[in-house]
């Protein structure tokens, strides 16, 4: 019965098999749930304050400067120290500005912005340290064979996440705001205590870029640069992106396009959640086992193919799928993607290079908003999507070009890979 039990369900038998995993799924969780429960109040809060939409993109300016302007040092930091007191440090200065938050917003006669922003500037320095020394731990919880299974299920669970928080957020500041705050402090709390029981994560093996110097800051950027395997990998993902993202475009699709309104809108912006979430429960349970490189590459231009039947639809359901299916080859790029970066980097260097690619998987969305919405202003919604699909699909032709080392790319866990990434042949 143990023997059917595991090979009908792969997935429940990894997280019996590596109790640290849920562990470390429970602090992703409860932290992505926060964050998002948390970006609701705020928004309301700032915009009823305000009246101003501007106001709504200093909330986002806010939490993403200090990312940009910190990665080189939160990377040193999470190979320097032991990445569990990082993570647990920042889940508790974020704890703190709830708390500061709440009792300054209970406190305040009118709704004012200004002091926001400060706490938010706080929030994002810590989230800044948060993630290089979160993606850099994960190798230490679960290895081997198991781990491109692990960054699926790490993945599927922060993607359901991601789709609840707003929900659940919006629904508890409407019935009681200070409840929220409580309930969001709490979830940080919550994941600060589970991180203190992570396995490993501890500093790195001493070496010469221990110390922080411009060599050792920098170390993470140099390595990148010198593994061609991750420089496409990192590359390849922003590009792809950054021309194929269609995130800004839906609130014209919906209104003019498609006329679904508000509601159809917020199914919209589900859809691609719901597929990686999908997608993602299904790599937990049958995990990738060769051709690694040349999948991710079918899977870009699989993401490339939807953003173009996207563009192309007059149809809400048509739209539904393809969105869907976009963040489901998405989740597939991203879990190879994840694996590959991880295992091609040595654990010193790591919290570096997971800087470097949050950054540029960051950047990605950010700077693929503002593209979006400039070729719509130019060319028109339609052209400026199609366009976007039409630029992933060629990426992925000049990228399977330039870096053979992403075709090269196998099996998942073995020497091959990194292998590939120095450009031995």
């Amino acid at each position: 019965m143990a023997l059917e039990t595991s090979i009908r369900h792969p997935l429940l038998n990894l997280l019996q098999k590596q109790p640290a995993l849920r562990g470390f799924i429970a602090i992703r969780c409860a932290d992505e749930l926060a964050a998002q429960m948390m970006n609701v109040a705020v928004g309301w809060y700032v915009y009823a304050a305000t009246d101003d939409p501007m106001s709504l993109a200093y909330v986002g300016l806010a939490q993403f400067l200090p990312n940009i302007g910190l990665v080189l040092i939160a990377g040193h930091v999470a190979d320097r120290f032991d990445r569990r007191k990082v993570i647990a440090l920042s889940l508790a200065v974020q704890a703190f500005c709830v708390a500061t938050f709440e009792a300054w917003s209970a406190a305040a006669t009118a709704p004012v912005a200004g002091p926001v922003y400060v706490l938010l500037l706080v929030i994002g320095t810590a989230r800044a340290f948060y993630s290089p020394a979160m993606s850099s731990l994960l190798p230490h919880v679960v290895s081997g064979e198991d781990f491109p299974r692990a960054i699926a299920a790490v993945s599927s669970a922060f993607q359901i996440s991601s789709l609840a928080g707003p929900a659940v957020g919006g629904l508890i500041y409407a019935a009681n705001g200070p409840t929220l705050f409580a309930v969001v402090a709490g979830l940080f709390f919550f994941a600060m205590a589970q991180a203190r029981r992570l396995p490993g994560g501890g500093r790195a093996p001493a070496d010469p870029a221990s110390e922080l110097t411009d060599e050792s800051v920098f170390a993470g950027i140099r390595y990148v640069r010198s593994n061609r395997l991750l420089l496409g990998l990192i590359s390849l993902d922003l590009f792809a992106v950054l021309l194929g993202g269609v995130t800004a475009l839906l609130p014209i699709y919906a209104k003019d396009i498609l006329a679904v309104g508000p509601i159809g809108l917020g199914w919209l912006r589900c859809a691609p959640g719901v597929g990686a979430a999908i997608v993602g429960v299904v790599l937990a349970h049958r995990a990738i086992a060769r051709g690694a490189g040349r999948l991710m590459l079918v899977c870009v231009a699989g993401f490339g193919l939807a953003t173009v039947v996207f563009a192309l639809s007059e149809s809400f359901w048509l739209s539904l799928a393809a969105l869907a299916a976009a963040g489901g080859f998405d989740m597939i790029s991203m879990v190879i993607r994840h694996t590959l970066v991880q295992v091609a980097t040595p654990d010193g260097v790591r919290g570096r290079v997971s800087a470097v690619n949050g950054v540029f998987v960051g950047a990605s969305g950010e700077l693929g908003e503002f593209e979006s919405g400039a070729t719509a202003a130019l060319f028109g919604t339609v052209p400026a999507a199609l366009l976007g699909g039409l630029g992933t699909l060629a990426v992925v032709v000049l990228w399977a070009w330039l870096f053979p080392e992403l075709r090269r790319a196998d099996n998942l866990m073995t020497a091959e890979t990194s292998e590939a990434g120095t450009g031995r042949q």
